[in-house]
C-alpha cells in the first residue's frame, strides 16, 4: 500500500541511539521544541487558529503517526545536527519574551501587516516548519517528504493561512472570500429546516443571510454575525488539501483512487464547515448571545471537529486499502491452491 522503496529505512537493523530505538529517538527530537513551548507557555496553545500555537497539537499527533511505524537506521552525526537544530529552536522560543516578540511586532507597520496577532503567531509556525522541514532533510534525504511530510505541511500551510490573514484580513482576498455566502445560504435553510420541523429557535425568521452577513433572531434575541474566510473553515480546506495530498503521495495506488480519496475528503471537509457554522448559528439562537461567550466557543469549535475528522478520515483510507491489499492476496493465492489441490487427486 505504501511505497517502501521510497522510505530512507532500514528493514533488516535494530538502529538504536543513545539507546533508544531510532525511530522514538527522532520523534522526541522532532516533537522537542513543541513540548519546550507547551511547557514553558502553556496558556498561548489556545486552540483557536490565529490565537495561538494550538496548532503545534496538529504535528505533535503527525510526527509520531508518520515515524513510529518506520525502521529507521538514522546516522548518529545527522542526529546530533538534528539536535542542534532543536537547540536553536527552542532558542528562538526563549528569545521571544525577552524582546524578540516585540521586536516582530514593531516590525509589522514595515511590512503593512493589517493583524498583529496573525502576524506574530505566523512567526511561531514559521520557526516550527523551518526546523522540522531542515531536520528532516538532514535525516532522511532529499526524499524526505515521501517519508514523513504531513506535520511539515501542516506547519508550512498553518504560517501561510496566517500570513494571508496579516497581509489581507476580513473579506480582502475574493477569491477565499467567494465560498462564505454560499455556506451561509446553506446554514440559513438547515436553521429553517429545524425551526419548522424539530424545534422553534425563537420567534419569527431564525436566520436570514445576505452576502457575509447572517442575522439570527432567536431564544435570546438578535445576533448579527459578519462572516470572512477564515471564519468560515477555508483554512481547514486548505490544511486537508496540503496534509492529503502529502499523504497521498505516499500511497502506492492508482491515480484514480487517489483523486476519488482526495475528492470525498473535500466534501467531507466542506460538510464538516458548514455543520460548525450551523452550530455556531445554534449556539447564539438557543444558548446565548453573549458575545464573549458566543467567542470563545467558536475559537473551540473549528479545531475540535477538524483534527479528529483528518484522522479518522485518513485512518479509514489506510484500513479501506489494506483490506483491498488482502483480498487482491487471497485471489492471487486461490487459484494456486486450487491447481495444487486438483493435482494431488491425478493418478
Amino acid at each position: 500500500m505504501f511505497d517502501n522503496s521510497k522510505q530512507s529505512s532500514s528493514l533488516g537493523k535494530d538502529n538504536r541511539i543513545f539507546g533508544l530505538n531510532a525511530n522514538l529517538a527522532v520523534v522526541l527530537v522532532l516533537i522537542g521544541p513543541i513540548v519546550f513551548s507547551l511547557v514553558a507557555y502553556p496558556s498561548t496553545f489556545s486552540l483557536s487558529w490565529n490565537e495561538g500555537r494550538g496548532g503545534f497539537f496538529f504535528a505533535l499527533v503527525f510526527i509520531p503517526a508518520e515515524i513510529l511505524g518506520l525502521h529507521l537506521d538514522i546516522d548518529l552525526k545527522k542526529y546530533c545536527i538534528v539536535i542542534c537544530l532543536s537547540v536553536l529552536t527552542i532558542s528562538y522560543f526563549i528569545a521571544l519574551p525577552m524582546g524578540l516578540r516585540g521586536s516582530i511586532i514593531s516590525a509589522a507597520p514595515f511590512y503593512r501587516v493589517h493583524l498583529i496577532d496573525s502576524w506574530t503567531w505566523m512567526w511561531d509556525f514559521v520557526a516550527m516548519a523551518t526546523y522540522v522541514i531542515l531536520s528532516q532533510i538532514v535525516l532522511f534525504g532529499k526524499n524526505w517528504y515521501k517519508i514523513s511530510s504531513a506535520a511539515a505541511i501542516y506547519l508550512a500551510g498553518s504560517a501561510l493561512i496566517m500570513s494571508l490573514d496579516a497581509f489581507f484580513p476580513y473579506d480582502s482576498l475574493g477569491l477565499l472570500q467567494a465560498v462564505v455566502p454560499s455556506y451561509l445560504q446553506i446554514d440559513q435553510w438547515v436553521i429553517g429546516i429545524i425551526n419548522e420541523h424539530i424545534t422553534k429557535l425563537g420567534t419569527g425568521v431564525p436566520a436570514t443571510a445576505v452576502g457575509n452577513l447572517l442575522v439570527l433572531n432567536g431564544l435570546h434575541g438578535h445576533f448579527v454575525l459578519k462572516v470572512f474566510w477564515p471564519s468560515a473553515g477555508v483554512q481547514s480546506m486548505i490544511i486537508y488539501s496540503l496534509v492529503m495530498l502529502a499523504f497521498l503521495l505516499k500511497m502506492d495506488i492508482p491515480t484514480g483512487r487517489k483523486l476519488a480519496y482526495f475528492g470525498l475528503g473535500v466534501v467531507g471537509t466542506a460538510l464538516l464547515n458548514i455543520i460548525r457554522i450551523i452550530g455556531l448559528s445554534l449556539f447564539a439562537l438557543l444558548i446565548t448571545t453573549n458575545v464573549p461567550e458566543w467567542q470563545a466557543f467558536h475559537s473551540l469549535a473549528g479545531e475540535i471537529m477538524f483534527l479528529p475528522w483528518l484522522g479518522i478520515y485518513l485512518a479509514s483510507v489506510v484500513s479501506l486499502e489494506r483490506k483491498r491489499l488482502q483480498t487482491e492476496d487471497e485471489q492471487v493465492r486461490s487459484p494456486l491452491r486450487t491447481d495444487e489441490d486438483s493435482g494431488k487427486d491425478k493418478p
